[in-house]
């Protein structure tokens, strides 16, 4: 579909949309895969308009493409490579990512094409859970463990994580090794200060958000952030924006498709955030 309008048919463009629809290294269910559908019916002109709370109009005030789905035959190598291939061909565009998942392994490839372009680069990661397991059941690409490979690779000099409420000792431990900032549910009480140096890349898995307001995930997690939470978290970042991916939308789970809208308004809100920082 078209982001309230703002999709349109062009080789020159500043955002690049491309979605994922992989979730064979979901632990649990593999809904997710029908996230980028979900995700793209949510964002229908029909129903919402091209307009952001930054009082961007993203119709009129930047180019936005759809790239369609990434193939995900074979094996997931083979799916992890074809993520690599258009993050680069994306960037040497000059234009930023933004990918529709699928589940939470798919950052790894994607932040690893990335690392090609920037030296160095920082993260902000929402999530209930860390996804900082060395391995699980067996899969160190798990979508357990994308940040896990991600640090340990150098592919990301730092990384803040907000909305955790499922860490585990063994992730607590990885966490302090690699100087990771884990900012959990129980100690946000007031506005979060996120300022980066580094150019920046935002990964938002839905799961962040409380179950109220975004029951459409295969795990659900108690007393995340609302809606509005994490809007405000988005907005108030200070940093060069460089990618998104939105991740784990299982709408199996939704059939009301709130969580697919929640998607749609933050891909929105981060897009005009960054057209905003252009003008």
């Amino acid at each position: 579909m078209d982001f309230g309008g703002s999709v349109k048919q062009t080789e020159q463009f500043d955002f690049a949309i491309f979605g994922i629809p992989f979730a064979e290294k979901s632990c649990y269910m593999k809904g997710a895969a029908k996230g980028p559908q979900a995700i793209r019916a949510a964002s229908t002109s029909e129903a919402i308009n091209a307009w952001t709370e930054s009082d961007v109009n993203l119709e009129e005030e930047t180019s936005i493409v759809d790239l369609g789905d990434i193939a995900v035959n074979g094996s997931f190598w083979d799916v992890f490579a074809r993520v690599e291939d258009q993050v680069r061909r994306i960037s040497g565009k000059n234009a930023v990512p933004v990918a529709l998942g699928g589940d939470h392994s798919l950052t790894y490839p994607i932040v690893k094409a990335l690392a090609e372009t920037y030296d160095r680069l920082d993260i902000l990661h929402f999530d209930a859970h860390p996804d900082l397991y060395e391995e699980l059941y067996g899969d160190r690409y798990s979508h357990a463990c994308p940040f896990a490979r991600i640090l340990e690779e150098g592919y990301a000099a730092n990384l803040v994580q907000v909305g955790i409420r499922a860490a585990t000792g063994q992730q607590r431990v990885l966490a302090e090794k690699h100087g990771v900032r884990m900012i959990e549910m129980k100690d946000i009480g007031k506005p979060l200060d996120l300022a980066f140096s580094n150019p920046l890349y935002i990964s938002f898995d839905l799961d962040a958000l409380d179950p109220a307001f975004a029951p459409g995930v295969s795990h659900h997690e108690a007393g995340g952030l609302s809606s509005r939470q994490a809007i405000d978290i988005l907005h108030s970042v200070r940093g060069r924006i460089i990618g998104l991916d939105v991740v784990e939308v299982n709408p199996e789970r939704d059939p009301a498709g709130i969580t697919a809208s929640a998607a749609v308004k933050i891909i929105m809100e981060v897009l005009g955030k960054i057209v905003a920082s252009r003008r």
